[in-house]
């Protein structure tokens, strides 16, 4: 079973920084792709960002130079510092990872970024 436990959603005020963390097993953290996707009330589930084993990033054009994703190898956790964050980031933030092509998605954590 494959198990994404997020955590850090909250709400956030336009310019804040946040930080989200998703923590899985070990066997799961240490050989495969991890990443964020986010979908917006009314919009398609879109990708953030995502890491490889190796700490290789990639990230939407809407997030580059604002938001970093990392992984904590000790812990097994993947993170999402989101910095400038902007009304439009407003969202259900989803943990995944690749398995043998399948996506596999935490349960999500709402991020609000309002005043």
């Amino acid at each position: 079973q494959v198990q994404l436990v997020e955590s850090g959603g909250g709400l956030v005020q336009p310019g804040e920084s946040h930080r989200l963390s998703c923590a899985t097993s070990r066997s799961i953290f240490s050989l495969n792709l991890m990443g964020w996707h986010r979908q917006a009330p009314g919009k398609e589930r879109e990708l953030v960002a995502s890491i490889t084993p190796g700490g290789s990033t990639n990230y939407a054009d809407s997030v580059k130079g604002r938001f970093t994703i990392s992984r904590d190898n000790a812990k097994n956790t993947v993170y999402l510092e989101m910095n400038k964050l902007k009304r439009e980031d407003t969202a259900v933030y989803y943990c995944n990872t690749v398995i043998a092509s399948r996506r596999y998605w935490g349960r999500g954590t709402q991020v609000t970024v309002s005043s």
